[in-house]
């Protein structure tokens, strides 16, 4: 079994990330095969829905950070994360999340591209790129404060503030709270219920909606990638990632 599994079912693509001894941290290798199974399931005349979830308990502890060290954006025409994040914006059929425990950095910023998303009771989201010297992607910079405001955008940004399950959900960043136990069931059937409904309809709705914003959103990722390929190279990202694997606090108080 990988470590991005696939599953149909009837015209549902269920795409779940396994790699729970890592609490689902994300390498290249996995980000290439999540671009992978949205762009197959986007061109697959079967697949109506896509359904996002994880194996484990978290949906993902955000970029293995390891495994992003050893292989620097630097040089990469497309990294595999940027890959990813544009497979999913870009997608024009209905994606649902189901998030549980720990959802760290792109684990919380993806789920604004998606169309519906679920959280269980356990879920914790937290965006941590201002203390690795770097920015929040996935037009996150755009899409959160449009949604919450700048002000608690700024708190969960700038502070890397978690976010509770029911927080996540009074803000309007999930749809729904659920019971663990129920989470992945409940996901998995309004999936469904959306591919029963007449696909031409639902992919003009949801283009529909994505319009006004489209422009704004495709500058944002671009300019975003722009200022973290920037940012990896300054001495404040070094002293991050240098502290993370020394595991000590990092000192920023030198730049």
């Amino acid at each position: 079994m990988g470590q991005i599994e696939t599953e149909r079912n009837g015209a549902v693509m269920s795409i779940a990330i396994n790699r729970p001894e890592k609490k689902n941290a994300l390498t290249a290798e996995m980000y290439d095969a999540l671009s992978d199974a949205v762009e197959q399931a986007e061109m697959d005349p079967a697949v109506r829905v896509i359904l996002l979830h994880a194996k484990g308990d978290a949906f993902t502890a955000g970029n293995d950070l390891e495994d992003f060290m050893k292989k620097p954006w630097k040089g990469q025409a497309v990294p595999p994360a940027v890959r990813f994040i544009r497979a999913v914006a870009r997608a024009r059929k209905p994606m649902v999340a189901a998030v549980h425990g720990l959802a760290v950095g792109i684990g919380t910023t993806i789920l604004l591209l998606c169309d519906l998303v679920y959280a269980a009771e356990d879920a914790r989201f937290v965006m941590p790129f201002i203390n690795l010297g770097i920015v929040p992607e996935a037009a996150s910079t755009v899409l959160l404060p449009l949604l919450i405001g700048r002000q608690r955008a700024a708190e969960l940004f700038l502070l890397g503030s978690p976010l509770t399950a029911q927080r996540a959900y009074e803000i309007g960043l999930v749809n729904a709270v659920l019971v663990r136990a129920e989470l992945l069931g409940t996901a998995s059937a309004i999936a469904q219920q959306l591919a029963a409904k007449p696909s031409g309809a639902m992919l003009a709705c949801k283009e529909l909606m994505k319009r006004s914003l489209r422009v704004e959103v495709e500058r944002a990722l671009k300019e975003e990638v722009e200022v973290i390929a920037e940012r990896l190279e300054s001495p404040e990202t070094r002293e991050a990632l240098s502290a993370f694997l020394e595991k000590r606090t990092p000192d920023f108080s030198r730049f």
